[in-house]
């Protein structure tokens, strides 16, 4: 069997674990590229569930876990990291044998860990991280486009189906995506200061305007400029995920919160010592990764 466009499918049946704005832009995607015989959603919220069918963006949308992953050849988890032990354990004895079971976490060494201890042998684990996404949630925020362009990035362990990591390669590619592969270590160390700190600011420093005075804090509403407005865009990420996320990448987030702090007091320093050579410095060096950012067509 081929796709419309000439790709072949990768899997015949994809069961979609989570149909929020990450696992519905996946469905579609999917769908649009050809790229699946069948699509199947499951999701522990009753009233995303019917949306879902309205919307039609999958076959079947199924309110038991068992009955969403049974017979599919790969199940891709789009839940909060909170919930993937409950969703593992669920799915783990109705995993046919061989079936690739993927996800979109961002942490991954926890990933790793909770379906390597119930999902049954012979069922390759493949954890996944596209490095996509916006502040909305839900199953009406997915869009096609959303991989287009994006990086995502593959944590497979060293002994991992080197076939099974291939066809999840597949997918993502043929969703738009660039694929890279590296170790969980490597990987939640570098989205600790990419994404997971930059998100941590973004809720510390919207916190603190909703802490001010209630006509400051108005002011501060009606006058927000450019860089204000970037943080609560980021900080209206959904509340649950990034919960998850800190609590499972702590070890990593709190080495990169101790070494923002360092640096932001050396900073401090040279505001109060009015050194302003060390802060064109690092003004300079600051903005040559912003261009490096828009070279790599990731801006």
């Amino acid at each position: 069997m081929t796709a419309a466009i000439g790709q072949p499918i990768v899997f015949n049946r994809l069961a979609v674990v989570g149909i929020g704005h990450i696992g519905s832009s996946v469905a579609r995607a999917a769908r649009a590229h050809g790229l699946v015989g069948e699509l199947v959603a499951h999701d522990s919220n009753a009233a995303t569930l019917a949306r879902v069918r309205e919307l039609g963006i999958v076959d079947r949308a199924e309110a038991d876990p068992a009955a969403a992953v049974d017979g599919a050849d790969c199940v891709i988890i789009c839940a909060p990291l909170g919930t993937y032990g409950a969703i593992a354990r669920a799915i783990g004895p109705h995993l046919g044998e061989g079936t690739v079971v993927t996800d979109v976490g961002s942490v991954k060494r926890g990933v790793l860990e909770v379906l390597g201890e119930a999902v049954p042998e012979g069922r390759p684990i493949v954890p996944g991280h596209p490095l996509a996404g916006t502040e909305h949630s839900g199953p009406d925020a997915g869009f096609v486009e959303l991989f287009l362009g994006r990086w995502c990035i593959l944590t497979p362990p060293e002994d991992a189906d080197a076939a099974a990591v291939a066809r999840v390669s597949a997918l993502w590619r043929g969703m738009g995506s660039m694929v890279e592969i590296m170790s969980v270590e490597h990987h939640d160390k570098v989205l600790a200061i990419t994404s997971h700190l930059p998100h941590l600011i973004a809720y510390t420093i919207v916190g603190t305007a909703v802490d001010l005075g209630e006509d400051l804090k108005q002011e501060v509403i009606k006058f927000s400029a450019t860089g204000f407005r970037d943080f609560t865009r980021i900080a209206a990420s959904n509340p649950v995920m990034w919960r998850d996320v800190f609590l499972t990448n702590k070890d990593a987030v709190l080495e990169v919160i101790q070494r923002f702090t360092e640096d932001l007091t050396a900073l401090q320093r040279a505001i109060r010592r009015g050194d302003g050579e060390t802060l064109e410095d690092l003004f300079k060096r600051t903005r040559d990764i912003r261009r490096g950012v828009i070279e790599a067509k990731q801006a």
